[in-house]
């Protein structure tokens, strides 16, 4: 079959057919995925993880959104994907699961300022005096529709049955995403979203926690989207009392969020949808959510 879409480089072909018994139990955690790379050639050209089940489709289609980094040498060794595990256990639920590599990672990731060359980096929110929360997380929401708008296009995607799954600040960029309500999303997920956190390096210490409650607030005057909230007793970036404020602000504005704080893990909760030990927590409260809003 011809495709329209680039493929650059192809990581596997042979399937991921064995699940492994302790993250999921159902039968379609069976299903065979294969994995690759794809360039997707939208008005801002990016490269893509993607994981999907074997066959042709269309699936329904799952976008998932990574961090941040702030320091471009950082960046520029960012991992093609964060959440390999989280990815594939979507794939097996047989969604077709593209998750960008952002704008100003990677090989992308140059800023020679006495050279006048600089990447090209939207994630900046400015001074913690008068940050920029707004605008960030809705340039990850017009990426996200981008991507959804061509996958639906080239007809690798069942229309109107998005949905969309977001770590940190890509978290930030999907509850952005919800005060769009595009109809082509029908649910968002996101673990530990948030911006601004650990100011200078140190753990709880967010830029301007008041203003980022206040901008979650503002993404829920217009959302209506279905979201599910995951953080996670000991995450440092955005910890449970401030994450219970965002909760709070969202859904007393209109926004519709179902609010889950997880058990500790490991030294530093942030990360927690990176490991595929936590699956057999959040699966099961992901199945139901995704069942109530299909």
């Amino acid at each position: 079959m011809r495709r329209s879409f680039s493929l650059l480089v192809l990581l596997a072909l042979a399937t991921l057919a064995a699940p492994n018994p302790g993250r999921c139990s159902d039968i379609k955690a069976s299903l065979p995925v294969q994995e690759e790379i794809w360039e997707l050639p939208l008005v801002l050209p990016m490269l893509a993880y993607v994981v999907r089940p074997v066959g042709d489709g269309p699936f329904p289609l799952a976008v998932m959104n990574h961090g941040v980094s702030l320091d471009v040498t950082a960046r520029s060794f960012f991992p093609l994907v964060e959440f390999r595990d989280a990815a594939v256990w979507f794939a097996r639920h047989g969604y077709l699961v593209v998750a960008p590599v952002g704008s100003g990672y990677g090989a992308t990731a140059i800023d020679i300022p006495e050279r006048g060359v600089y990447g090209l980096f939207f994630s900046k929110i400015g001074k913690c005096s008068n940050p920029n929360f707004r605008d960030p997380g809705l340039a990850v929401a017009q990426t996200d529709l981008s991507i959804i708008n061509y996958m639906t296009a080239e007809k690798h995607a069942i229309p109107n049955n998005a949905i969309v799954v977001g770590q940190s600040a890509g978290g930030w960029g999907s509850i952005a995403l919800s005060s769009l309500n595009p109809p082509q999303v029908k649910a968002i997920i996101t673990f530990a979203a948030g911006r601004g956190g650990h100011v200078d390096g140190k753990p709880n210490n967010n830029c301007a926690p008041d203003q980022l409650v206040d901008a979650t607030g503002a993404f829920g005057r217009t959302a209506r989207v279905p979201m599910l909230w995951f953080y996670i007793e000991n995450d440092t970036y955005f910890g449970p009392a401030l994450s219970r404020r965002m909760h709070a602000a969202y859904t007393a504005a209109g926004g519709n969020a179902e609010y889950h704080l997880m058990p500790p893990f490991g030294d530093e909760g942030h990360y927690f949808i990176d490991s595929p030990d936590v699956i057999p927590q959040w699966s099961p409260l992901v199945t139901q959510f995704l069942d109530k809003h299909r």
